[in-house]
């Protein structure tokens, strides 16, 4: 059976049709928040990367780039919660000295979940091998959309 409709943008455009030309516009509009959300997850990933590379480049000022540079940023560790990026920078490096403390890092992510448009919370595993001595654990990351960049701001390695 073919219903017409009687309006004269769409004369001449069975139902059929327009629940096609729907269906494809619901397609697309999924689409683009899908896309944009992988676009978010891309960013946090090469943020992490990012720091990885800096790590293993023996650079802790790098590293800390993907850190919030804020007096709320939030580091909890084996010494309990520090905040502020100057208190979490001096942390690491008193705790890494030298290329043989920090070694080689490895991370993975084991959960990745939005929390809203500008909030990602992570889970994962980190891993140094170095000279003086092995070691590796967890970790769980708040990050935060600012000012379009997403950077950590708060951390809780273990």
């Amino acid at each position: 059976m073919q219903v017409k409709v009687n309006n004269p943008v769409f004369s001449g455009i069975n139902i059929t049709t327009m629940k096609k030309i729907l269906l494809c516009l619901c397609c697309i509009i999924s689409m683009h928040s899908v896309l944009a959300q992988d676009q978010n997850v891309l960013a946090i990933r090469k943020l992490l990367l990012t720091q990885v590379v800096a790590w293993n480049s023996g650079s802790i000022d790098g590293y800390m780039k993907g850190y919030w540079q804020s007096d709320s940023l939030l580091f909890i560790g084996s010494k309990g919660p520090r905040y502020g990026y100057g208190a979490t920078l001096k942390r690491y490096k008193e705790a890494y000295p030298d290329a043989d403390h920090m070694g080689k890092l490895r991370t993975s992510i084991s959960n990745m979940q939005k929390l809203s448009d500008d909030y990602y919370f992570i889970v994962g595993k980190w891993a140094l091998q170095r000279k003086a001595g092995d070691v590796d654990g967890s970790f769980t990351l708040l990050l935060r959309k600012i000012k379009g960049e997403w950077v950590i701001v708060c951390d809780h390695s273990s």
